[in-house]
């Protein structure tokens, strides 16, 4: 059994290309180390490990790799991750491959990165060799990952939580596909729209019912997974958007129709969104108003997200949070290295000027803001989560500081990771169930850890890079019409 893991959700607006540092950075680690490192966390490899022991299986890993979200991937960052899955696949005849793809990498010369490694693979193992894929449901679904694999099987949750989950059940329908007991292919259905309604939220909305409605159809014969992606918006490209998949038994006439029937209930729903996203300058007099003794005001800056490929460096909400005289609150992570590195040489306790944030794209949430502060910590910014979604993984901020700035103490990084576990604040001296106010970059994830310490959640939009304001960004490669850059499409 051959598997690989190569990750990466691409934002084509983010003009950082994506290179073999950015994989380093979060990992990039060869087969037994791969295992070590995730063999036994909340990781579609740890599920994919677990169905093959109780199986028997002789399983060659090659590689996990995967960078934060960010620009295009890198020519020599891409063959350089799949050459090991290729040379791999060479040497052998294997019963069958399972790969941990994202579904929305685009490359310097792909646009559809996770087809092309399909395409590749396909072309050595030949078209009958079982092929099993795991996505994250905001992948960009192209019709060659369907056509090259039989099983392509998503999270079903976002905050994803269901990781290992989700490596299980693809690897037993990989099994039993291997054994002859199902012959199994994927259906896929779209719809013109840049991404669901609720980025695919799966806690509350439309989508719960989606999802009740897909198990009922799974609870039918010949039908195997059932895969919901809300899609990711922030690609240029000809595939992008919400699709179902559904993977059943070759030859299954209902298939289609089941596939049909949920890509027409998001184009419905298009219109009921969650979400309110409130100004910088609402959300701060949101937090300066905030009194209850029942949990934090939790902040989320959404259009900043380091998670979708956003700078991660918008001043924008900091700066609105310093006017309203909000204090006894913490911001994080504002992705800024330079700044970062700059504070190694201080003291504890010492008073620093600087100017953090906003030095990429100030278009896009600012520029950079002249702050005066109090270092609070510095060094080597190492994790270890403890929340539903890490569960023990370690992720590193590379060198960071934290820099209390009129009684809000900023958490400054160098490495890209949206806020989704309380770790990224605790490790470094915050406890933000203690504070009034937590201001934090990112979309949904945050939510698996944050909302059981919150009182109250809010959203905002600064005007970053993930802006749900589409029509700020330059789109040229998506098919038009398209929901909602050209208006309702029904009037």
């Amino acid at each position: 059994m051959l598997s690989a893991e190569i990750s990466h959700e691409t934002n084509t607006f983010n003009i950082r290309h994506t290179g073999l540092q950015a994989f380093r950075d979060r990992y990039l680690l060869e087969g037994p180390a791969a295992v070590a490192a995730k063999g036994d966390k909340n990781t579609e490899l740890a599920g994919f490990f677990d169905v093959g022991m109780a199986h028997g299986w002789d399983i060659i890993h090659v590689i996990s790799a995967a960078a934060g979200p960010g620009g295009r991937v890198t020519r020599e960052a891409f063959e350089t991750l799949l050459s090991p899955l290729t040379d791999m696949a060479r040497t052998g005849e294997w019963d069958g491959v399972f790969l941990m793809l994202h579904g929305a990498m685009v490359t310097e010369d792909h646009d559809d990165g996770e087809g092309e490694i399909l395409r590749r693979l396909r072309a050595i193992v030949g078209t009958d060799l079982p092929v099993a894929v795991t996505l994250d449901p905001h992948a960009n679904v192209s019709r060659a990952m369907c056509e090259h694999a039989q099983i392509l099987v998503s999270f079903t949750t976002y905050p994803h939580v269901d990781v290992r989950a989700t490596g299980r059940r693809a690897a037993e329908l990989l099994h039993r596909t291997m054994t002859g007991d199902i012959h199994p292919r994927t259906i896929r259905a779209h719809r013109p729209m840049l991404e669901e309604a609720n980025g695919g939220r799966t806690d509350i909305g439309p989508m719960v019912e989606r999802h009740a409605m897909a198990r009922a159809f799974e609870a039918q014969k010949g039908v195997y997974a059932i895969s919901i992606n809300g899609g990711f918006p922030c690609a240029d490209i000809a595939e992008v958007g919400p699709t179902v998949l559904v993977t059943g038994e070759d030859g299954n006439e209902s298939l289609s129709a089941m596939a049909e029937e949920l890509a027409e209930d998001i184009w419905t729903r298009r219109h009921e969104a969650l979400n309110q996203y409130l100004t910088v300058q609402e959300a701060a007099a949101a937090a300066r108003d905030w009194r209850s003794g029942a949990g934090p005001l939790i902040i989320a800056d959404y259009a900043d997200n380091p998670g979708s490929g956003a700078y991660g460096d918008a001043p924008a909400l900091l700066e609105a949070l310093l006017n309203a005289r909000v204090d006894d609150a913490c911001f994080g992570p504002l992705i800024d290295p330079e700044a970062a590195n700059l504070l190694q040489d201080g003291d504890i306790g010492d008073e620093r000027t600087l100017a953090i944030g906003g030095k990429t794209a100030p278009e896009f949430g600012g520029g950079p803001l002249v702050v005066t502060g109090t270092l609070m910590w510095r060094g080597e910014g190492r994790v270890v989560g403890d929340g539903p979604i890490l569960g023990g993984q370690e992720r590193s901020f590379g060198q960071t500081a934290v820099l209390r700035v009129a009684g809000i103490d900023v958490l400054i990084v160098s490495i890209a990771h949206q806020m989704l576990d309380l770790q990224q604040f605790r490790a470094f001296g915050i406890d933000p169930a203690t504070k009034p106010v937590v201001a934090l970059k990112s979309m949904q994830h945050f939510r698996a850890a944050f909302a059981p310490i919150a009182g109250r959640i809010i959203i905002c939009d600064s005007g970053a890079l993930c802006t749900t304001r589409y029509g700020l960004l330059p789109y040229e490669n998506v098919p038009r019409p398209i929901f909602p850059l050209d208006g309702d499409m029904d009037a």
